[in-house]
């Protein structure tokens, strides 16, 4: 439904925000209100805020580096602060030879373990997708009809990486949300995916050089994106509460639980739960109903 779609986009756009604030430290941890305002005199915070200007500027004026900029001069900021220490250039990537293949499938297909594995696989699949939502509707990729061109094949790169990802021993492979930063800047072929891909083998060997890069800098582009996305709530139907409801869930929930899966999980059960409590059930189609079930059943069974 275009209110859940409008959500998920919604939702990874106050998610990446909250990363970004998070990274610049502007908001912080509190035990008594949960988050509170960091230090904003700190040079980490001035940095991060100054990022995030440079690219709404740079941006404001079409320059499609704004990112790159930000990130270079916020940098450069940082290691005239002392934030920032240079500890070389080159370096050889480090042998995984001991992790590669090393897995136990015997151990893993168990009764016990199957409850977890359900889980991560809804947790796999609806982040992947809500990812690729995400993604695709900013860019402004779907079709008349409201359909995701090519969904399936997304899904069989994304499944194919999680799966290869796991046997060379890696961390989860998989569709990422900072995709949208490519978006922001015109991506929309592929050619950015594929160019990124290149520029991550290559700096396998400059690894001491992009470990300079705090976590600041790159927050103004987080941040940014998140403002480029949230701005999709404008198309809810405000008037209509089946639909405005669910879209208000998962927009919110996203952050607020610091989990895109549990955000969709929320948005699709109170979409079902609108239109069948309002007497709209046959606004309903078989897939949101199966998708809200599965993850009824997951809260059920391994929550």
């Amino acid at each position: 439904p275009l209110s859940l779609r409008i959500g998920i986009t919604s939702g990874i756009g106050l998610f990446i925000a909250l990363m970004g604030l998070k990274n610049t430290g502007v908001i912080v941890a509190n035990k008594d209100t949960l988050v509170m305002i960091g230090d904003l005199s700190s040079h980490g915070v001035l940095l991060g805020i100054l990022g995030f200007f440079i690219i709404t500027v740079l941006s404001s004026r079409h320059f499609h580096a704004a990112v790159l900029v930000s990130i270079v001069v916020t940098s450069c900021c940082g290691l005239f602060f002392g934030d920032v220490h240079f500890s070389g250039v080159y370096s050889i990537p480090p042998d995984i030879s001991g992790v590669i293949g090393e897995v136990d499938l015997s151990g893993a297909l168990t009764l016990e373990l199957a409850g977890i594995i359900f889980s991560f696989m809804l947790i796999n699949l609806f982040d992947s997708s809500g990812t690729l939502i995400g993604v695709t509707d900013k860019a402004g990729l779907i079709d008349g009809n409201g359909k995701f061109p090519n969904m399936n094949k997304a899904l069989y790169v994304d499944s194919v990486s999680s799966v290869a990802g796991a046997f060379i021993g890696t961390s989860s492979v998989t569709a990422y949300i900072e995709s949208t930063s490519g978006v922001a800047v015109g991506g929309r072929t592929g050619l950015t995916a594929v160019v990124v891909g290149v520029m991550f083998l290559l700096v396998m060997f400059f690894s001491p050089l992009v470990a300079m890069v705090p976590p600041y800098a790159t927050a103004g582009a987080l941040i940014f994106v998140g403002v480029l996305m949230t701005s999709s709530l404008a198309r809810v139907n405000w008037d209509d509460f089946t639909e405005s409801v669910p879209a208000f869930i998962t927009t919110v929930m996203m952050p607020f639980t610091f989990s895109i899966t549990e955000g969709i999980a929320l948005g699709f059960m109170s979409y079902c739960i609108m239109k069948v409590c309002t007497g709209r059930w046959r606004d309903l189609n078989l897939c949101v109903v199966v998708v809200a079930a599965l993850f009824a059943l997951k809260i059920i069974l391994v929550d």
